[in-house]
């Protein structure tokens, strides 16, 4: 499936509206003048409002299942506004709400 490059300027927020971040993005590689993320690179998560009681149990990481199949920057596969992510500790999905729409990848 083809599907917008995921961009370090996209919005992606944990299952609870946690905003999260690219750790490393590829600083070599741009679309719509933002570097691009990568598979093997997590996401740190913040603002994370998630309570079970009366304890917080914020998301604090989320790490990348599904990637673009053919296209990869510096050996590593590129992620799509359709790639799919879990989140530490609490293991649900993160949402993609914006990226960048001039680059697409499959």
């Amino acid at each position: 499936m083809m599907g917008y490059l995921l961009d370090s300027g996209a919005t992606v927020l944990c299952a609870h509206g946690g905003q999260a971040q690219a750790a490393s993005p590829n600083p070599r590689v741009k679309a719509g003048g933002q570097p691009i993320t990568t598979q093997p690179t997590p996401h740190t998560i913040s603002g994370c409002p998630f309570m079970t009681g009366t304890n917080p149990m914020p998301c604090v990481t989320a790490t990348w299942t599904s990637a673009s199949m053919r296209v990869k920057a510096g050996g590593q596969p590129v992620l799509m506004m359709d790639s799919q992510a879990t989140c530490a500790p609490n293991g649900t999905p993160v949402n993609i709400t914006v990226t960048q729409v001039r680059v697409k990848a499959q």
